[in-house]
């Protein structure tokens, strides 16, 4: 039985994207692929795939192993340097380095995976092969994100101190890129909505704008809350119980937020980015900024049908990215690597029987 093995250290840091990505998909394969392969986790000896999914110098140095016995390497791309450039705040000579070696682990490998396609063409310009680089979305599971009767939503609602007032979450780590003081300034501009933020500094002092948005959450409006990190498990009550996601974020890939809300139906608000274009089609809402953002919440709270028709957007689109949709693409994907090394591996035996049986012939 041919073997995956999947890599990560994204457990160290709680409350990013990553790890929610990694279980999801890692998940999913032994679901889908339980039967054709085994599947491991964080084994220290080389699979015929061995799927990293996070940069670690340890992993970097597991890949090269890897590919000297002949197994594939698989890097998932979740950032690039420039998506770092927005989240970290590190000296300069630090950067250059770190850079540079995101760079390098991401040639080591055999193949690549981007969660966007707007990514390729950004990996193409750092000297990367497009024909190692294949597109897989992310994923969420309908057994951990659904949506709620309106009965035990009245319920979360009056549990979670929310009232009647509309109510919209936000949900990410806090940093500038993620949009946290337009949040903060779409509450002074709006104080009968609820604002609510999920999410602390994962990478704490380090975070992009740590000062900036630790002084303005000594004293927020009194109508947004900062909640800090919320399990995973914890927010599904949140996607139900609130009456929009919103994320102003500057830049993203494929957040799993997005995709946790609407696999609860959960209208979603982002801001317009060239990014979503190819992933989020017309499932969400998108706006340009402050003013667009303000606009669109009251136009989902005032009008009835506007609010259910960003409803069915959200549902259309936890349909698209289901379950079998997105393992479909990763056996195909898995399937593609695994007959290479069938393939390889037959050519070997070939060869061995006739140096075997025909010396004479074959030197």
């Amino acid at each position: 039985m041919y073997t995956i093995n999947m890599l990560s250290k994204a457990h160290t840091v709680k409350g990013q994207g990553v790890l929610s990505a990694h279980d999801e998909q890692v998940a999913l394969i032994k679901n889908e692929m339980g039967k054709e392969c085994k599947v491991y986790e964080n084994k220290k000896k080389c699979c015929n795939i061995n799927h990293y999914h996070t940069i670690n110098p340890g992993f970097y140095l597991h890949a090269s192993l890897s590919r000297f016995k002949g197994r594939t390497a698989v890097g998932y791309v979740h950032f690039l340097p420039e998506t770092l450039e927005e989240s970290l705040s590190l000296p300069g000579w630090m950067k250059e380095i770190f850079y540079r070696y995101v760079i390098r682990f991401y040639n080591k490998m055999d193949r690549l995976v981007v969660v966007n396609p707007y990514f390729i063409q950004r990996l193409e310009s750092y000297g990367i092969e497009r024909s190692k680089i294949t597109y897989i979305p992310n994923f969420v599971s309908e057994e951990k994100f659904y949506p709620m009767d309106e009965k035990n939503r009245s319920r979360f609602r009056q549990d979670l101190s929310l009232g009647e007032t509309f109510t919209v979450l936000c949900a990410g780590q806090l940093q500038k890129r993620k949009g946290v003081m337009d949040v903060i300034e779409l509450a002074r501009r709006m104080p009968d909505i609820n604002f609510v933020w999920a999410g602390n500094f994962a990478f704490g002092r380090m975070a992009d704008g740590y000062k900036e948005i630790s002084e303005a959450l000594k004293n927020p409006p009194s109508n947004v809350r900062f909640l800090g990190l919320v399990d995973r498990e914890e927010m599904i009550r949140w996607y139900n119980a609130a009456d929009l996601l919103l994320l102003p974020s500057y830049e993203e890939l494929f957040p799993m937020t997005i995709l946790e809300a609407m696999s609860c139906h959960m209208p979603v608000l982002v801001r317009n980015l060239p990014i979503y274009d190819d992933i989020l089609f017309d499932y969400v809402q998108r706006e340009d900024g402050i003013e667009g953002f303000a606009e669109s919440i009251y136009r989902l709270r005032e009008s009835r049908e506007d609010y259910i028709r960003a409803i069915n957007d959200s549902a259309r689109g936890s349909r698209f990215y289901c379950r079998s949709h997105v393992g479909k693409m990763w056996k195909q994907f898995y399937g593609s690597i695994l007959d290479g090394q069938k393939a390889v591996n037959y050519n070997k035996n070939i060869e061995k029987w006739a140096l075997k049986n025909f010396p004479f012939i074959i030197k």
